[in-house]
């Protein structure tokens, strides 16, 4: 499914009625007719509604639903935030009717705590318009509605929040639930407004179902008809299922490459073999099982050595069809070069993470010479290495920062955090739906970067391998912290909860 931006929701709704011929009013009797059933199951029992309502197209949604709850014998009362010289044409066409059905309307007036108690708050006050900071007398009314402990129905999104970015535009309504139409906005599925919005109910209120599938729109909600597993032939053997060759690990650092390797193994892939210093695989040996290991030479530092180079490239011409290399490496000057040169050098597909990503700080021009096919795997801090942004600056626009980065550089970049963004070359992003704070643990991107090495040697390509990958590991991660809870979950926690995410698929 398609998310949308609030201009872009904008010229569907203008394609649908200017050229469609589909009438305004018609679809804004939809939308509130979809909000009054969302009601009805949420609230079969509560009969006192209150709305409030702003003076646009929202507002006239909301006298949707005031009008026919009234008709149905609801007790209903409307406190609209505007005067009536300045209500919207389909708002004023509401207005109209509902004074002539004689629904009690209080204008230009603010409701009191006391009055919303024990009654269920209809949020009509500005909806996806919202494009600067709103103004105090309504921050005002959504303190007002906040601090009355009552449940709340938000219209199209919760006011306050911004429908591009989620962001609170001072202040905004918590919402219990959110009924959107046609599409949900970015602003649902980005924090902070994703956690104000509730339970978010997405509704068909008549939009053509070409204009809310088009290529136009290039950001898409991952759902499971998103995925791809890898085809599993009963008369296989592991060649055919791919050999990943994991590069990483240094003294103290040795659980990262570890964490990788078994991952990928749990995520299908035929052969794994870790490749690190000699010091650390000596230490390695023990909790080996079905990995395989490639001693590397290090330095006196117990990191990898410049001089591996020639060993790890041809053991991935001969051997290896995916590499996934960074996990535990270290920082340091030499295990810089070391990265640089090896992905310089191969064209089997690579999965970049943790100190690999260091290694690219500053050096945009070698990632887009890269012949290989390219996925990095950055939480906003090394995303901070790659653009020179803090996280904080990440976060506040993350979809289109992995947009921008992707396109520019010709990579597929999995940003990870809450939700995790998948970008490509082509501009399109996906943002994934599985996966809570107990995957907020130390090691939980190391296992990521196993499972996608392991989707691509299977042969996805590595768009696929990113989405599925995502997806897999979020599920993991909710079912461990079903079992676990979010306090006690570790990543591998989340590598033993793969093959319950595969059946979920």
């Amino acid at each position: 499914m398609k998310v949308v931006t609030a201009s872009e929701m904008r010229n569907i709704d203008k394609i649908s009625i200017e050229e469609i011929g589909i009438p305004s009013l018609v679809l804004m009797e939809r939308a509130g007719l979809s909000v009054i059933k969302r009601i009805k199951e949420r609230f079969p029992q509560d009969k006192s509604i209150v709305i409030v309502a702003g003076g646009g197209n929202n507002g006239g949604d909301g006298l949707v639903i005031a009008r026919n709850l009234f008709n149905e014998g609801r007790n209903v009362i409307v406190y609209l935030l505007s005067s009536i010289d300045k209500l919207s044409k389909d708002c004023f066409h509401q207005f109209k009717i509902c004074e002539k059905l004689r629904v009690p309307i209080k204008i230009e007036e603010r409701p009191d705590k006391k009055e919303l108690k024990n009654k269920i708050v209809v949020d009509a006050i500005i909806g996806t318009g919202l494009n600067k900071i709103i103004k105090q007398e309504i921050a005002t009314i959504i303190e007002i509605v906040n601090s009355s402990d009552t449940s709340v129905v938000s219209v199209d999104i919760p006011t306050g929040v911004s429908s591009d970015t989620g962001e609170i535009m001072g202040n905004a309504i918590k919402a219990s639930l959110t009924v959107t139409f046609g599409l949900p906005k970015i602003g649902h599925v980005l924090y902070p407004g994703k956690s104000l919005t509730g339970d978010l109910f997405i509704e068909d209120i008549g939009f053509p179902k070409w204009l809310l599938e088009s290529d136009n729109l290039k950001n898409e909600l991952v759902c499971k008809n998103n995925l791809k597993l890898p085809q599993r032939k009963p008369d296989a053997h592991k060649g055919i299922f791919g050999h990943v060759l994991v590069i990483g690990g240094s003294i103290g650092k040795t659980g990262a490459i570890r964490l990788s390797a078994k991952a990928a193994l749990k995520a299908g892939a035929g052969l794994v073999t870790i490749a690190a210093p000699e010091v650390v695989i000596n230490s390695l040996m023990a909790s080996v099982v079905e990995e395989m290991t490639l001693p590397l030479k290090g330095s006196g530092t117990g990191i990898i050595s410049i001089k591996a180079l020639k060993q790890v490239l041809d053991f991935l011409e001969k051997k290896a069809n995916v590499l996934a290399i960074g996990p535990g490496m270290g920082r340091d000057k030499e295990v810089i070069e070391f990265v640089i040169n090896v992905i310089r050098n191969i064209y089997i597909p690579i999965v970049i993470d943790a100190d690999g990503l260091y290694a690219l700080k500053g050096k945009e021009e070698i990632i887009k010479e890269i012949k290989a096919p390219l996925i990095l795997t950055p939480h906003p801090g090394e995303m901070g290495y790659l653009i020179d942004k803090t996280p904080k600056e990440i976060n506040k626009n993350r979809i289109e920062v992995a947009r921008n980065f992707a396109t520019q550089t010709g990579t597929y970049l999995i940003l990870k955090g809450a939700p995790t963004v998948i970008a490509e070359p082509n501009g399109y992003c996906y943002i994934n739906t599985t996966g809570n704070s107990a995957i907020a643990t130390a090691g939980s991107g190391d296992v990521l970067t196993g499972i996608v090495a392991a989707m691509l040697a299977q042969g996805l390509s590595p768009l696929q391998a990113s989405i599925t990958a995502v997806w897999l590991h979020g599920i993991a991660g909710d079912i461990a912290s079903e079992r676990l809870t979010h306090y006690s979950t570790i990543a591998s926690d989340i590598i033993k909860f793969l093959p319950e995410a595969f059946k979920r698929f």
